[in-house]
């Protein structure tokens, strides 16, 4: 269900890395949620570091929601970069296992794995 790797980057420089991979593999970040600073301004501790990279190829989506409009709830794809246990780790949620768990038009099953290998590039350049 998940594709995480560990890297020898820093946090920020595989968060740099990432936003950098996906530009390279033909996606758009459309927003980045840093949790870590979400939750300390809402006076939350949270000691680890952790951005979500909303990522997007505007082709493939409009392909998944002219097919199925409800999907758009499982859009956009998103990449994590994270700390844990002192360790920098990227990931993802595999876009075929989570869309085959919505759908099981072949069609979008397809466009997902399309989207899952690119993801996976993504993440494993960025590493």
């Amino acid at each position: 269900m998940y594709y995480i790797v560990e890297t020898s980057k820093s946090f920020d420089q595989a968060s740099t890395a990432v936003e950098s991979a996906v530009v390279t593999h033909g996606f758009g970040v459309m927003h980045v949620h840093n949790l870590r600073a979400i939750f300390h301004s809402k006076g939350v501790a949270f000691n680890d570091e952790c951005k979500i990279f909303e990522v997007c190829n505007a082709q493939q989506a409009a392909k998944i929601l002219n097919l199925d409009m409800r999907l758009n709830m499982a859009l956009p794809c998103r990449i994590s970069v994270y700390t844990e246990n002192g360790k920098t780790m990227i990931g993802l949620i595999k876009p075929v296992q989570m869309l085959s768990a919505l759908t099981q038009d072949a069609a979008l099953v397809k466009i997902a794995a399309e989207v899952e290998s690119i993801a996976i590039k993504i993440i494993d350049e960025a590493k």
